[in-house]
């Protein structure tokens, strides 16, 4: 797995965790802003452009991170942020490793299977994965994700990067992830954030994660989509991540500060 890292010099870590699809660039503008403050590491997940290894599973790249994190920074990071594949793969590591973070923040991530959607993405990509790299096809797929324009040569670069079989892998682990009960239990203060546009399936999820989490907090984001909130209000995204560091006692973060 690799790793791109803002303000290495910092004392505390903020980690964040892209998309399915997309890659480190989903918090390159939140690093930016944060790097002042916080040592920032954008993980590259397996199978995106910038990996080293195929996908195999959300498992295996909760186990990979949790080993970064042990390896090099001391067993724990003060918060994990991370959009729909990359929330789910933080769910899972607060399912397997008890005090990973004392924050968390979770966007967009879906919870509850899709067995349907699942098996019909084999036969949709093995059709259409070749369109993928017809930039025509590919201006009008971005378009249907709600990025805004600046993204567009991130997005089309990488998703050409990316083997067909990778992506059907990540997407079907994506349909079929169930929340681990043991992320109960994580000891980290979690929010949560989905946009009001979202699909079904992620608004059960968001519902289903505050019923399963204890002491989370939810917030619906009036007026956006799926991915919306990190990828195009990375202002927003930064003031959300220093109100809730603001919160914690004791925290360089609960001073006064000015807003972004």
């Amino acid at each position: 797995m690799q790793f791109r890292e803002y303000g290495a010099d910092r004392p505390e870590t903020i980690m964040l965790l892209h998309g399915g699809g997309l890659s480190w660039w989903n918090y390159r503008k939140e690093a930016e802003l944060l790097m002042r403050d916080y040592h920032v590491i954008l993980p590259i997940l397996d199978g995106h452009a910038g990996s080293d290894c195929p996908f195999t599973s959300i498992g295996d790249n909760a186990a990979r991170v949790i080993s970064y994190i042990d390896d090099c920074l001391g067993g724990s990071v003060l918060l994990l942020g991370g959009l729909s594949l990359g929330g789910q793969v933080l769910l899972e590591m607060l399912s397997r490793r008890k005090g990973l973070c004392r924050l968390a923040l979770v966007e967009s991530a879906m919870v509850i299977p899709s067995p349907v959607t699942r098996a019909l993405i084999g036969p949709a990509f093995g059709s259409s994965y070749g369109l993928i790299k017809n930039e025509r096809f590919a201006r009008l797929q971005f378009r249907s994700l709600h990025m805004e324009d600046s993204l567009f040569d991130d997005y089309y670069r990488d998703t050409c990067a990316v083997s067909r079989q990778d992506m059907i892998a990540f997407m079907k682990a994506n349909t079929a992830y169930a929340l681990n009960p043991s992320a109960a239990d994580c000891g980290a203060s979690i929010r949560l954030y989905i946009g009001e546009k979202e699909t079904r399936g992620i608004r059960r999820s968001y519902e289903a994660l505050l019923k399963a989490l204890p002491g989370s907090r939810g917030t619906i984001l009036k007026g956006l989509y799926h991915g919306e909130f990190s990828l195009n209000h990375p202002q927003d995204y930064v003031h959300q991540v220093r109100e809730i560091l603001r919160e914690q006692p004791g925290h360089a973060s609960s001073k006064k500060e000015e807003r972004l």
